[in-house]
C-alpha cells in the first residue's frame, strides 16, 4: 500500500505540474524516477522491491507492451511505407552500429569479456522516445521526424531481443536455439497482424456495432488478447504489440481514433508506474561499486555512440540537418532496456549484477537528459509549447462573454 500511495501522490503532483512541464525542462518522467529513488531502500526505505522479483519484470514488460501498442496505432501501413526509407536505415544500420559501438568501449573500460560486452550493447541498442514526448507526441513537429522515431522505437525493441537471448545463452554457456528465436519473432509478427486483422474484419459485420462510449474498449480487448496469447505461445510480444497497433490503424481507423486518447492515458499510467518501481531499484549500494569506466560507458553510449550511429545512417537522405540532429540525439533508453537488463539479472550469468547496474545507470541518465531536453529541442525546431492550458481557476467574466 505504501507503493500505491506513493504512486497516487506523485501522479497527482505530475498531473498538476504537467502544464509547466510542457513549457519547460521539467519532466514528469523524471519526477517519478526521483520519487522511486526516495521511497526505495536507497532513500527513506518505505518500500522494498527485489530487483529479481516477478513483479518488477512483469510491470516493465506490461508497460513496454502498452506503449508499443499505442504507438503502433500512430503508424498505419501508409505511414510505414512512406517512412520506410528513413526507418529502415535506422533499424538496419544505426541499430547494429550502436550495438557494436557500445560493446567495444564496454569491454575496454569495464574489463568485461566480449560476450558480456556485446550483451550490454544489445540491451542498450533499442530506443524509447516516450521520454521525448514533446518531439514524438506533437502534431506540429515535422511528420517525417515523428514517423522516423516512432517506427524505429516500435520495431527495434523486438529486433534487439534475439541478440539479447543469443548473448545471454553464450554468457551462461548454454546452446543457443536459433530456430526457436526465429520462430518467436515470426510468431510475434504473425499474431500481431492476424489477431487484430480478424477482429477488424469481424467488426465490419452489421450485427457487430459498438456503442460509442465503449468503442475505445475494442482495441483494449485486442491488446489484452494479444498480450496473453504471446506469453502463452512464447511469441515475441513487442513486435506483436507494434504490429497490432499498426494493423488496427490500417484496417479500422475509426476504432484507432476512438482508442487514441484512452490509449495515451493507459500507456502514460503504466509508464509512470514502471518508472516509480525502477527508481526504487537504483540504490546507493547498487551504484557505489561502479567504476569510472562504468560511468564513462553510460555517458559515451548516450552522447556519442547513438548520435554518431544515427547521423551516419542518415547520410544522403532528404532529412534536413536540424532534423537529423534531433533524430540522432533522441535515442533514449527505456522499458525495453529495463526488461532486458532484468533478464540478464535473472539469467544467472557470472556478471549479471554488473550488467544490470550498468544498464540501470545508463537508463537513468538517459531519462534525465532526454526527458528534460525535449521541450528546448522542440523550441529549436521553431515549435512553440502549448499555451492557454487550463489552470482549474474560473475564467474572468469578460473572457467568458467573449468566448
Amino acid at each position: 500500500m505504501a507503493l500505491a500511495l506513493a504512486f497516487g501522490l506523485v501522479l497527482l503532483i505530475s498531473v498538476s505540474l504537467s502544464g509547466l512541464a510542457a513549457r519547460t525542462v521539467l519532466s514528469t518522467a523524471l519526477l517519478f524516477l526521483i520519487a522511486g529513488a526516495l521511497i526505495g531502500q536507497g532513500g527513506f526505505g518505505l518500500v522494498d522491491i527485489p530487483s529479481n522479483g516477478a513483479f518488477v519484470t512483469g510491470l516493465a514488460d506490461l508497460a513496454l507492451f502498452t506503449v508499443l501498442f499505442t504507438d503502433g496505432q500512430r503508424a498505419g501501413l501508409p505511414d510505414l511505407k512512406e517512412g520506410w526509407r528513413l526507418s529502415g536505415r535506422a533499424l538496419g544500420l544505426a541499430m547494429p552500429l550502436t550495438m557494436v559501438g557500445i560493446a567495444v568501449p564496454t569491454h575496454f573500460l569495464t574489463g568485461l569479456d566480449w560476450t558480456t560486452s556485446f550483451l550490454i550493447g544489445a540491451i542498450l541498442s533499442p530506443t524509447d522516445p516516450v521520454f521525448a514526448s514533446a518531439i514524438v507526441g506533437r502534431t506540429d513537429v515535422p511528420l517525417r521526424l515523428r514517423r522516423l522515431l516512432n517506427v524505429e522505437s516500435g520495431l527495434n525493441d523486438g529486433l534487439a531481443l534475439p541478440f539479447v537471448l543469443i548473448f545471454l545463452a553464450t554468457a551462461a554457456n548454454r546452446d543457443t536455439d536459433f530456430g526457436g528465436i526465429a520462430i518467436e519473432l515470426v510468431a510475434g509478427l504473425a499474431l500481431g497482424v492476424a489477431i487484430p486483422a480478424v477482429i477488424a474484419l469481424a467488426w465490419r459485420l452489421k450485427i457487430l456495432t459498438a456503442e460509442p462510449r465503449l468503442q475505445a474498449l475494442g482495441p483494449l480487448a485486442v491488446a489484452v488478447i494479444l498480450y496473453a496469447t504471446c506469453h502463452l505461445t512464447h511469441a515475441n510480444p513487442y513486435l506483436a504489440a507494434f504490429a497490432a497497433g499498426a494493423t488496427l490503424a490500417t484496417m479500422d481507423r475509426v476504432s484507432a481514433e476512438h482508442f487514441e486518447h484512452f490509449g495515451d492515458l493507459l500507456s502514460e499510467t503504466t509508464k509512470f508506474a514502471a518508472l516509480l518501481v525502477f527508481g526504487a531499484l537504483i540504490t546507493p549500494e547498487r551504484l557505489s561499486h561502479l567504476s569510472f569506466g562504468d560511468w564513462a560507458v553510460a555517458i559515451i553510449a548516450i552522447v556519442l555512440i547513438r548520435p554518431a550511429a544515427m547521423m551516419l545512417s542518415l547520410v544522403r537522405t532528404p532529412l534536413p540537418a536540424r532534423e537529423r540532429s534531433v533524430a540522432a540525439w533522441f535515442g533514449p533508453k527505456g522499458f525495453a532496456s529495463v526488461v532486458y537488463g532484468l533478464l540478464a539479472l535473472q539469467a544467472g550469468i557470472p556478471a549479471g549484477e554488473h550488467v544490470f547496474d550498468l544498464v540501470a545507470i545508463t537508463i537513468a541518465l538517459s531519462i534525465v537528459l532526454h526527458s528534460s531536453t525535449d521541450v528546448p529541442v522542440a523550441k529549436a525546431l521553431r515549435i512553440e509549447p502549448p499555451d492557454n492550458l487550463p489552470t482549474g481557476r474560473p475564467e474572468p467574466a469578460s473572457q467568458q462573454k467573449g468566448s
